[in-house]
């Protein structure tokens, strides 16, 4: 499959194959020497029933209000088991964040150095940034909500994480004035706001569902919302 203007969600799936067990094999690969649980395959399992148990509780009562025992509770693994993974909630929480942010980076590179011009780039950034925050919505929403929870450290490499998706999209509005496809606006702003149109989709995820909006239709109006104000030209469409 080639990354066209019509990318959808099923194909960006069968593209990818990307699901929750990617995300926890990474945090596996990522800390193979602090966890103690060596077969990949058990390993991935039970950090998947950690991090659902998680985005469970916190969604309750918060990080700060979740004890490790919580966890133990909510995860089925006994406090040894759960110790086999985290020492702390913190190193959980540092670990969520960290390897988090680089999975999403990872595929967000990947991606927005596909396509030919800038408006084609600028279209399948939006939609892999959308299309992963639907594929792993309880840890883009979690990510966004304890950020306060986080040591000044994390925060900082948290606000990093977020700017990282702001400058993308503004190399990518740059682009499109030089090639003449966009008008010369303020670039820094306009990125700032988008990024925050494409937070509002995992934010406000259940204002969306109760709408029965999909995410393939959120994207094409988010395109179009965003080339109404800034293409010079609406071109072709293929």
């Amino acid at each position: 499959m080639s990354f066209e203007d019509g990318l959808t969600f099923d194909a960006f799936q069968e593209e990818f194959r990307l699901g929750k067990e990617d995300f926890c094999r990474d945090v596996f690969q990522e800390n193979r020497e602090t966890i103690q649980i060596k077969k990949e395959k058990t390993a991935v399992k039970n950090l998947s029933r950690i991090f659902d148990a998680t985005f469970r509780i916190c969604s309750r009562k918060g990080f700060r209000g979740m004890s490790m025992r919580d966890l133990s509770q909510e995860s089925g693994l006994s406090m040894g088991g759960l110790y086999a993974y985290f020492r702390s909630k913190e190193e959980l929480l540092n670990t969520l964040q960290r390897v988090g942010n680089h999975f999403i980076h990872r595929h967000l590179e990947t991606t927005s150095r596909k396509g030919g011009d800038a408006r084609q780039r600028l279209r399948i950034m939006i939609k892999t940034h959308l299309y992963l925050s639907e594929i792993v919505q309880p840890w883009f929403y979690f990510s966004y909500m304890e950020a306060k929870s986080m040591s000044r450290k994390e925060r900082d490499f948290y606000k990093q994480a977020e700017l990282f998706t702001e400058n993308l999209i503004l190399k990518i509005l740059k682009q499109g004035v030089k090639e003449g496809q966009f008008a010369d606006q303020d670039h820094q702003l306009a990125a700032s706001v988008i990024k925050s149109m494409l937070q509002d989709w995992y934010l406000k995820r259940w204002k969306y569902s109760k709408r029965e909006i999909s995410v393939d239709r959120y994207a094409e109006f988010l395109i179009g919302f965003i080339e109404s104000f800034y293409c010079l030209s609406q071109g072709s469409e293929g």
